[in-house]
């Protein structure tokens, strides 16, 4: 019996998925599928016979898994003590990550939506901001992260309406569980951990060193938001 039907349908479905999603999916797509499907092939050239190819295709299969799980861009929040933040707005879901600084999020609404930032290009990047300039809350959450990984975007905006921060705008008051979230805690944290995670976000996140005020402004409400709940 000949594999090669069987490796036609599988490169039917991967053009399918290039015609049909939106490209900013296509990515993640591709990030989260593509070592399942060498591993799927490989399998299926070694039980026709193709063994040293076959071994070769889930070895390399099974490694980007591995990878993907222990260094993954952007995935599930762990609990506990996993040194990561998370804040949500209308528009964005952004992760901080504690120890590096590094920022990432996901497009919640509008022509990107479903799109890693991380994963878009500049253009399209400002292109979202454009998109969202009258919600203060996420063009917030945007500027702290354009400010990290396109240094001097600002010069280049060309003067768009709201390109400096302003106070942004609440949604409502923050509950204990956006806080323990913000603060990447467990639910349940104790008074010492919520002040220790506090000054490990402030000493990236304050303004006077260069961070995000809106972000500032997140943490210490976080911060002040589960200390009630523990007076």
């Amino acid at each position: 019996m000949s594999f090669i039907p069987i490796l036609l349908f599988f490169a039917a479905l991967i053009l399918a998925l290039f015609v049909l999603v939106p490209a900013g999916i296509q990515a993640r797509l591709i990030r989260t599928a593509g070592p399942a499907i060498l591993f799927l092939v490989g399998a299926l050239l070694m039980f026709f016979g193709r063994i040293g190819l076959g071994a070769a295709a889930v070895l390399t299969g099974v490694g980007l898994l591995r990878r993907m799980r222990g260094v993954g861009t952007f995935g599930p929040k762990s609990t506990g003590r996993s040194h990561k933040s998370s804040v949500r707005s209308a528009a964005l879901e952004m992760e901080l990550d504690h120890d590096t600084g590094e920022m990432n999020g996901i497009v919640l609404a509008g022509s990107h939506q479903g799109s890693e930032l991380n994963l878009m290009m500049r253009e399209h990047v400002m292109e979202l901001r454009r998109e969202i300039i009258d919600d203060d809350e996420s063009r917030a959450l945007l500027d702290a992260y354009l400010d990290r990984r396109f240094a001097g975007w600002r010069e280049d905006a060309e003067g768009d309406a709201g390109s400096g921060e302003r106070g942004p705008a609440r949604t409502g008051p923050m509950g204990e569980k956006e806080a323990y979230e913000v603060l990447g805690l467990a639910p349940g944290a104790g008074v010492a951990e919520i002040r220790k995670a506090h000054r490990r976000l402030m000493k990236g996140m304050h303004p006077d060193s260069g961070g995000s005020t809106f972000l500032a402004a997140k943490i210490n409400e976080a911060k002040d938001v589960l200390l009630r709940s523990h007076s």
